[in-house]
């Protein structure tokens, strides 16, 4: 893997090899695991391309120190807060690829626990001279927590807001139930030093948080990986999602779907022990 970093953008090559996808498809007990030659299911690109910093330049929080090529703003605390993505062209294991990647905005707003900042980074992944994948990235930047705030929030950063009873009417639903080991393999298989997803006593003394919390990745990529289990074959062709409200370990949630009348348009959602929206998404199908 070789990263390049400009003022504007940064370019970071990879090999899409089989190892990680394997290593995904076990933590994800899939049925079927892609070997070389085979596309990628949608997301699992986020298993490649990593940011490895030098262990010298992570933040307290485990995170790679602001200032590079995302920027230090002055909020202590980040997370994802959603994201757009098309698949144009399927990533194939064995590929060598290139990743792309730019800010595109900066956003300052004031929320219910203080200033917020929200940064929007554009990605572009490209096999064999082909884009095969084009997304945005949202990710929010916070202030430093106060006690008890972090239990109360959204992954979107709105710390206190009211929570939302997700969707009843689910024309499939996977009950998930976390655990220490399954945040441990999805944070090493993204390479995601994150303390909040395996560091409880960080989680709840800097951050403010009840206990671990589940990445929000990983609950975006367990609806797509509902939506296959339940649609053998769909193909997805753009996927958006929003993290509403965290899930912590020590409750499981469930991950749910339901198609629309044209067939193409599903609505997918994931809600936690007490019925309350926690990520909400659409995918189109090709």
């Amino acid at each position: 893997m070789q990263t390049s970093t400009t003022e504007s953008a940064q370019s970071v090559s990879d090999t899409i090899s089989p190892a990680p996808a394997a290593a995904l498809a076990a933590t994800l007990d899939c049925s079927s695991v892609p070997g070389r030659g085979d596309a990628l299911p949608p997301l699992w690109h986020w298993l490649y391309f990593w940011s490895a910093a030098p262990q010298a330049d992570l933040g307290p929080d485990g995170h790679p120190q602001k200032g590079g090529f995302l920027p230090d703003l002055g909020l202590p605390r980040r997370m994802a807060a959603g994201g757009r993505i098309t698949f144009n062209a399927p990533l194939t294991v064995g590929a060598q690829a290139e990743r792309i990647s730019r800010v595109l905005s900066i956003e300052h707003k004031e929320g219910r626990s203080g200033r917020l900042a929200f940064v929007t980074v554009e990605h572009e992944i490209k096999a064999d001279g082909v884009t095969a994948i084009r997304e945005e990235q949202d990710i929010v930047y916070r202030e430093a927590a106060q006690t008890g705030q972090g239990g109360q929030g959204g992954q979107s950063g709105q710390a206190q807001a009211k929570p939302v009873p997700a969707p009843a009417d689910a024309d499939w639903r996977r009950a998930i139930t976390p655990s220490e080991v399954l945040l441990f393999r999805y944070s090493a298989l993204t390479f995601n030093g994150h303390r909040i997803h395996y560091d409880r006593d960080y989680a709840r003394s800097a951050e403010g948080y009840p206990d671990l919390v589940v990445h929000g990745p990983l609950i975006a990529t367990l609806l797509l990986d509902a939506l296959a289990r339940a649609l053998p074959g769909a193909v997805v062709r753009e996927y958006r999602f929003k993290a509403v409200r965290p899930t912590f370990l020590g409750h499981g949630f469930s991950v749910c779907g339901r198609r629309s009348d044209d067939g193409k348009h599903i609505e997918l959602w994931a809600q936690d022990h007490e019925g309350w929206l926690t990520m909400s998404a659409q995918a189109v199908l090709a």
